[in-house]
């Protein structure tokens, strides 16, 4: 009944979204480039593999084992885990247009008897060439020998242009259509640098749809990889689906080069608002906190979804309206008044906070739900003013002092 209540401007469930749309976690490859994040344990690394699978997340990038000893060994266990398991996690692996690059991810796969697609990657864009010194000629012919080697070692492709957000349509052109005419059949574009905006987004993903594949006529799925440089990544990421992409990347947390990537976290929020097929989100806060203290990186409070203020109001108004609809007994309509997101469909529990934004509603609230007597006016006159007086959140402990020196029979405020 209240979400026929919800007027939606969005049109996301009208939209076609609810068809078949991936997520790729990058968190242990793309996550790991972040130059403040600590890489985690063995069996940090295992559970994150699980609560994926739990989320309904697709595919895993479970390292660029090129890198470096470390990555390697990373690899290994990844995949074996995948294949000893039997998690429903597609996995890939990141490699440079060399075969250097793409022979580590062999060496795994048929170690672990896993398929493991190839990430092959090249910048594309006109900065990335001046920089590299390399000619498109050049680019073409490091791309090819790769690709062909990683099939050779029976390694299917997913085939990267880095910078794609900033490169010309005839180079996109030139060596998408030549990937996939060596047999490619995954392309990803890579908004390396977070310079995308949502329309630019749409108006890149149909080009390469409609200019690129169509014209081949070979059955050709298409990733988005963002950066969140502009703080658009996850609105790009929407934007990609719009337009066409069959699979959006994301991090826990966002974690990852500079600003980092799309968050995972709030792509499978906007996942369920708009219909998209997800697993279970009551799975996603832990997700979070694990690759939090894993990583070392701080959540904010204000974080969606899993911030500690995410479903904690302290405004009066607010909490009225909240506590009206819980006492008629109807926990949705309470839960999504003054939020597009249920706490529930996360296990988490709406919470409200006494604040110098308080009324006498969240005071009793409060009262009744640390046993209090709700109905005790002057106590209830004694910690709102105590909330009011405040200049930050009371908390449980400062509300608690509050109600025992009410209640002390030498109070200062006089014996009951």
């Amino acid at each position: 009944m209240p979400r026929s209540l919800i007027h939606d401007w969005n049109g996301e469930r009208a939209s076609g979204l609810a068809r078949r749309i991936e997520l790729n976690d990058e968190t242990l490859r793309d996550g790991l480039q972040s130059p403040s994040v600590t890489d985690p344990p063995p069996e940090a690394k295992l559970r994150l593999l699980q609560l994926m699978a739990d989320l309904g997340i697709a595919a895993v990038t479970i390292g660029f084992p090129a890198a470096g000893p470390r990555m390697l060994e990373q690899t290994r266990l990844l995949a074996g885990t995948l294949a000893r398991e039997r998690l429903p996690l597609a996995a890939n692996a990141a490699a440079r247009a060399r075969e250097a690059d793409v022979a580590p991810i062999a060496s795994v796969a048929q170690e672990a008897g896993l398929p493991i697609e190839a990430a092959i990657f090249i910048g594309a864009s006109a900065i990335r060439r001046e920089s590299q010194g390399w000619t498109l000629a050049e680019m073409l012919d490091l791309s090819e020998r790769a690709v062909r080697f990683a099939f050779r070692e029976n390694l299917p492709v997913m085939f990267v242009l880095e910078d794609a957000s900033r490169t010309d349509p005839d180079t996109l052109r030139t060596l998408y259509g030549q990937a996939i005419r060596w047999g490619v059949r995954r392309l990803c574009l890579a908004d390396t640098t977070g310079h995308a905006t949502p329309p630019g987004v749409e108006r890149l993903v149909r080009f390469v749809r409609d200019e690129v594949i169509a014209p081949l006529g070979e059955t050709v799925a298409l990733d988005w990889h963002g950066h969140r440089d502009r703080g658009l990544a996850v609105a790009n990421c929407l934007a990609a689906i719009a337009a066409g992409a069959d699979r959006v990347h994301g991090t826990a947390l966002g974690c990852g080069e500079r600003a980092g990537n799309a968050e995972m976290e709030l792509l499978l929020a906007n996942f369920h608002l708009a219909g998209l097929p997800h697993g279970d989100l009551t799975r996603l806060p832990e997700y979070c906190r694990l690759a939090s203290q894993a990583l070392r990186l701080r959540i904010p409070a204000n974080h969606p979804v899993v911030g500690y203020d995410a479903f904690r109001t302290a405004s009066g108004i607010h909490a009225a309206a909240i506590l009206q609809a819980h006492a008629r007994g109807d926990q949705e309509l309470a839960e999504l008044t003054y939020s597009s997101l249920p706490a529930s469909l996360f296990g988490l529990e709406q919470q409200l906070a006494l604040s110098p934004m308080s009324g006498h509603a969240i005071v009793r609230h409060w009262l009744a739900h640390h046993g209090h007597d709700p109905a005790d006016e002057a106590l209830v006159e004694l910690l709102l003013a105590a909330a009011k007086q405040a200049d930050r959140v009371l908390g449980d402990e400062d509300a608690e002092r509050v109600v025992r020196r009410f209640s002390a029979p030498s109070s200062t405020f006089g014996s009951r």
